[in-house]
């Protein structure tokens, strides 16, 4: 008998994307694409090439995660799996204005040794230079997962020294090779230079291709109501859609803030992670703006100065210890160059006075709030997991001295895990993965041996946790959250629903059993409850394993 079906998944209830409740269906996949949905199996099994008894399961989309930093641990089956098992099938890569594309070589070191704890070093790049082209062909065929890549404005200003014309035509030519979007960075270097003029007018062409400008904000917490302002002043002015990167922070306050661009008239959607601790490079929130990015020929500026908030008021990322614009208006860039010098950051840190400053100027809660997750450094991998005030203890050294001598020893590429403000508590970040614009994002970063859990538990806590324990979602709430409407932002027409005609990124899911079960201590730890996923229609995962199969594409929108 001839073979129907390449894959057949029997016996589920379906979450199909429309908004519709679960309901009884087989699922037919033939040539990567959904043949059909419904009684597949009554009056006899039709053949199919692989069986997957779906009995007690939904069958789901495969999840979009809007926000992870994957662009080079995406080749590593260890990443893949630990996405696999929480249902994630596409990485939205690209994000908070830093990456590897486009980038000529003197760019592409800058970006893989800055944010070398956050992206890593991609494998198959070899001193550039990088279109978005080149770097979208290495995610063809090469991984389990499918990717999606948004132009960074922080490489772009960096390939470009800040030149405006020389820096929109880099984001156009990116988003002609496939590019789904633009992203900035602002609290990061070189980004945090540009202003909202720049950056409007960078997104107008993105705005004429109906993609979303997606924002790692210049503040958040006590800082946001300047961050989304700024967002705000530039989706107006370009006539983009907007997407605020990690949205965290006083539940009320950040939603209302959402409604009120939405009763503006403004596209705007965010993303969030079900956690209250952030995770960025340890230079971000440990040191001032004039040391983690220096850029001047005065070197150190006094704190206080434009666009220098004195140590430990300043952090950087999604969850930062405290953030604050620069020159504390929408858009001040805040000085600054095109080309930070990192060698002069770590030359900085040797000097005596500056290892005071930090001593004399940090908040001391800062370091007991800061726990180390990647050291790269022989002699100090000791520290991962420990706070940064414990780890100086046992070392026998004061907190500031022995931040400034782990980021020498590493080159700046450490990271760290560490406390968000009280601002952002469980009803907060309960009340915002409600709101019907947030979308599922992990944020996560997979390097060093004691990260983030997110990154290994963020969207089975999402089922988990706020489906099946605080009903926080439906399931097709939950598919709308973390599969059609991501899919949507980014244009990505074919995913998000199960349907005749869609691709065949399918995931089973035990409503039951699936949870995440990494956690603070054991960060690595493999979600449960997953077993079995399809991307492009090949299984991927069976059994909770991987296949070996990599049939992920490069997702180009449409």
């Amino acid at each position: 008998m001839a073979t129907v079906f390449d894959v057949l998944i029997q016996g589920g209830r379906v979450v199909d994307g429309t908004g519709a409740p679960p309901y009884p269906a087989d699922v037919g996949v033939r040539d990567g694409r959904i043949e059909a949905v419904g009684d597949l199996t009554s009056g006899g099994a039709r053949p199919a090439a692989v069986a997957v008894e779906a009995t007690g399961r939904l069958v789901l989309p495969g999840f979009v995660d809007a926000h992870v930093h994957g662009d080079a641990t995406v080749l590593d089956p260890g990443v893949q799996l630990a996405a696999l098992r929480q249902g994630v099938t596409t990485f939205v890569l690209g994000q908070d204005g830093l990456s590897f594309a486009p980038s000529g070589p003197e760019t592409l070191r800058f970006v893989t040794r800055y944010f070398a704890a956050i992206n890593g070093a991609h494998p198959a790049l070899d001193g550039g230079p990088v279109s978005v082209a080149d770097l979208l062909a290495t995610y063809d065929r090469t991984t389990a997962l499918n990717t999606a890549y948004l132009v960074p404005h922080g490489t772009v200003r960096h390939a470009a020294s800040a030149d405006p014309a020389q820096m929109l035509r880099l984001v156009e030519r990116g988003l002609e090779d496939g590019a789904a979007g633009l992203s900035s960075g602002l609290e990061y270097v070189p980004g945090r230079y540009g202003d909202a003029a720049e950056l409007a007018a960078l997104c107008a062409p993105v705005a004429r291709a109906g993609l979303p400008y997606v924002t790692h904000m210049r503040g958040y917490e006590e800082a946001a109501a300047t961050g989304m302002a700024e967002a705000r002043a530039i989706a107006e002015r370009a006539g983009v859609a907007l997407h605020v990167s990690h949205y965290h922070g006083p539940g009320e306050r950040l939603a209302g803030m959402v409604d009120r661009a939405l009763a503006a008239g403004l596209d705007v959607t965010f993303d969030s992670y079900p956690y209250r601790s952030g995770f960025s490079i340890l230079a971000m929130v440990a040191l001032p703006r004039d040391l983690d990015g220096p850029d001047g020929p005065d070197g150190l500026r006094e704190p206080g100065a434009p666009g220098v908030p004195a140590p430990g008021t300043d952090g950087g990322t999604a969850g930062s210890p405290g953030s604050a614009a620069p020159g504390g208006a929408p858009g001040a860039p805040g000085g600054g160059t095109a080309r930070p010098d990192l060698d002069r950051t770590v030359a900085l840190l040797h000097d005596p006075a500056v290892r005071r400053r930090l001593a004399r100027e940090t908040d001391p809660a800062l370091w007991r709030r800061i726990v180390l997750a990647h050291v790269p450094s022989p002699g100090l991998a000791w520290t991962e997991g420990r706070t940064l005030a414990d780890a100086a203890a046992e070392a026998g050294r004061d907190p500031a001295g022995f931040c400034a001598d782990l980021l020498i020893a590493t080159g700046l590429a450490a990271s760290c895990v560490f406390a968000q403000p009280p601002g952002n508590d469980d009803a907060s970040l309960r009340l915002l993965l409600r709101h019907p614009a947030h979308l599922g994002g992990s944020d996560a970063i997979h390097l060093g041996g004691h990260p983030h859990p997110r990154a290994f538990g963020a969207f089975a806590r999402f089922l988990g946790r706020h489906v099946r324990e605080l009903g926080d979602w439906t399931w097709q709430e939950a598919v709308a959250h973390l599969s059609s409407g991501p899919a949507r932002r980014f244009r990505l027409p074919d995913r998000g629903q199960v349907r005749p005609g869609m691709a065949a990124d399918l995931v089973v899911v035990d409503p039951e059993r699936v949870t995440d079960t990494a956690d603070y201590l054991r960060p690595r730890v493999l979600a449960e409850g997953i077993d079995d996923v399809l991307v492009g229609g090949v299984p991927v995962l069976a059994g909770g394993a991987l296949t070996g199969a990599r049939p992920g594409r490069p997702l180009r929108p449409r």
